[in-house]
């Protein structure tokens, strides 16, 4: 959530649904308000903010219960949730599908790193990569079978810059496991490490 909400304070309140962790309700420092983050399997599902204390009763209580998101908001007007929150509840498969799309965009917006936006391409045409959740880190490409936070590194690639090589890594920003003259060959490279039997991201994080 954004604002300044001062020093910590803040409470959990359980929910009995399998999965979702207790509400997090923190409170303003500087005025009357109150922030709420409902969390699940590693994604944000809900969050809001609401000078009434009793909103936050009334959201903690549809939390701890069975409900979908639109019937969350529908219930409680300030809550909000985010597309990826929509895609986590339709499954994994969704949240992966979602990722893509966004990381391709992010890669077409910039046209001053094309290596990037080849790599993000490259990375895509690979049906092993493309079923696993991609994210990046100052340009280096993750790539986990977690869809939650924390991501589980499976495997992670570094665009080429000022003519260097693509890297791919065990994970973003750590010990290079080889380097590739193109996004293909990087890509190429990178699968060659995956596991096997590795199958499309699933739900949950590495934790």
């Amino acid at each position: 959530m954004s604002g300044d909400w001062g020093p910590r304070v803040s409470a959990g309140i359980a929910s009995s649904v399998p999965g979702r962790k207790p509400l997090s309700v923190h409170i303003g420092a500087d005025s009357r308000r109150f922030g709420v983050s409902g969390w699940s399997q590693g994604v944000e599902l809900i969050t809001g903010s609401t000078p009434d204390l009793a909103d936050v009763v009334r959201a903690a209580g549809v939390w701890g219960k069975d409900r979908s998101l639109r019937e969350l908001r529908a219930e409680v007007p300030f809550l909000h949730s985010s597309e990826r929150a929509e895609a986590h509840e339709r499954g994994p498969a969704a949240v992966v599908e979602l990722q893509w799309r966004t990381m391709r965009e992010q890669a077409a917006g910039a046209p001053e790193f094309p290596e990037f936006g080849e790599l993000v391409e490259a990375a895509h045409a690979e049906p092993r990569l493309r079923q696993l959740y991609v994210f990046s880190s100052h340009w280096t490409l993750g790539f986990s079978s977690r869809t939650g936070f924390p991501f589980r590194d499976d495997v992670a690639i570094a665009p080429s810059s000022n003519r260097s090589p693509y890297r791919v890594m065990t994970r973003p920003h750590s010990d290079v496991l080889g380097e590739a003259a193109t996004a293909q060959e990087a890509v190429a490279l990178a699968v060659s490490h995956l596991p096997a039997d590795l199958g499309p991201a699933v739900a949950g994080t590495a934790e």
